[in-house]
C-alpha cells in the first residue's frame, strides 16, 4: 500500500468564508498535488471557477447537499475517482447547507470500493463572526456543522469587537468543547492545521444527517445578457435578499464583470477578469417557491428588461 491521500471535510455556513478560505489553503500547498470536491446546491456552480488554479483537480458536484442520500452515490464516486489521481491532498467543500453527520459512512464505503486510500484528517468549520450569534439560534444546520468538526475557524473578525467575539467562542465551546477555535481574516490564518493530528481527541460517529429531498432548499438561477449600472442591481438586490440565505454569481456592470456576493444584508461587489458571457446569479430561497413572484416583480419595477430564471 502507497501513501495514503490526506482527507479534509471544509463545513461552514453560507457566506461565512469556505471559499476564500480554501483558496488561500491551496496557495499555502502549492508546491502539493491537490483535489477538490466541490459542493453547491445550485444548478450552476459559482465557487469552482474562483478557486481554479493548475494542477489542481476539481469535481463539482450540485443540485444538493453531498450528504442527501439524493447524492450519496455522486459523493462517493467523486472519492473514488479522486484516489485513482494521486493526490496528496483532498479537500471536500461541502454547500453551506450541508449537514455531515454522515461522513462516517462515505469514507466506509470508498473504504470497500476502493480499500484504505484516504487518511481523513479532520473536518474544519468557517464560522461566520458577523452573522454566527444570530444564525445558530434558528439555522439547525450551523449547529450540526460545529458538532462534527475538529477545527473552527472564526472568519470575518475585523468586523466585529471583542465583546462579540468572546461571546462567539463561549457559544462555539458550548456546542464543541474539544475542537480547536483559531481566527482569520479575509481568509487568512495560520495554516498549521496542515500539520496537526486534529483528531488526537478522537471523532464523534456518525449520526444520520438531516439534509433530505424533503427539506432541500430552493434554489433558483436567473440569468441576464444585458448589462446594469451596480445601483440597479443594488436596488434589486436590496429587495429579495430579506428572502434569501444567499445570493452569489458573477454580472456585467458599468465598470466591467464583477464577481456579486450577498450574505444576509451585506451585499459585495469585486472586479474579476473572468469574461462571462452571460450575467448569472444563484439566489438560495429562504420561504421555498414562493420567492419567484418577488423576485420578477423586484426586477420588473428596477429593471423592466426580460431575464431568465429556473
Amino acid at each position: 500500500m502507497g501513501k495514503k491521500t490526506k482527507l479534509y471535510l471544509l463545513t461552514g455556513f453560507l457566506g461565512s468564508g469556505k471559499t476564500t478560505f480554501l483558496t488561500n489553503t491551496l496557495k499555502d500547498l502549492s508546491e502539493k498535488r491537490v483535489g477538490v470536491i466541490m459542493n453547491e446546491f445550485g444548478k450552476v456552480g459559482i465557487d469552482g471557477t474562483i478557486i481554479k488554479k493548475e494542477d489542481m483537480e476539481l469535481i463539482e458536484i450540485n443540485r444538493g447537499s453531498i450528504f442527501c442520500s439524493c447524492l450519496q452515490l455522486s459523493f462517493v464516486s467523486a472519492l473514488v475517482d479522486m484516489a485513482d489521481r494521486d493526490m496528496d491532498y483532498v479537500f471536500v467543500e461541502s454547500s453551506g447547507l450541508a449537514d455531515p453527520s454522515n461522513i462516517g459512512e462515505f469514507l466506509e464505503a470508498v473504504e470497500v470500493a476502493k480499500g484504505d486510500v484516504y487518511d481523513y484528517s479532520g473536518a474544519l468549520c468557517i464560522v461566520d463572526g458577523l452573522n454566527f450569534l444570530e444564525q445558530i439560534e434558528d439555522i439547525e444546520t450551523v449547529e450540526r456543522q460545529l458538532k462534527f468538526c475538529h477545527l473552527v475557524v472564526i472568519s470575518k473578525v475585523d468586523l466585529i469587537d471583542e465583546d462579540r467575539l468572546v461571546k462567539v467562542i463561549e457559544k462555539i465551546k458550548e456546542i464543541n468543547d474539544s475542537a480547536e477555535i483559531q481566527t482569520a481574516i479575509n481568509g487568512k490564518m495560520d495554516y498549521d492545521f496542515l500539520e496537526k493530528n486534529l483528531l488526537e481527541k478522537g471523532w464523534i460517529d456518525s449520526e444520520d444527517t438531516t439534509n433530505t429531498l424533503d427539506n432541500k432548499p430552493k434554489t433558483l438561477t436567473l440569468t441576464y445578457e444585458g448589462e446594469l449600472t451596480k445601483e440597479e442591481l443594488t436596488r434589486f438586490l436590496d429587495i429579495i435578499k430579506i428572502d434569501s440565505y444567499r445570493i452569489k454569481g458573477f454580472f456585467k456592470l458599468e465598470d466591467g464583470w464583477n464577481q456579486v456576493d450577498v450574505v444576509n444584508k451585506k451585499i459585495d461587489y469585486k472586479l474579476t477578469d473572468k469574461e462571462e458571457t452571460t450575467s448569472q446569479l444563484v439566489i438560495i430561497s429562504k420561504i421555498g417557491p414562493q420567492i419567484i413572484r418577488p423576485i420578477f416583480n423586484a426586477w420588473e419595477s428596477v429593471v423592466g428588461k426580460e431575464m431568465k430564471l429556473r
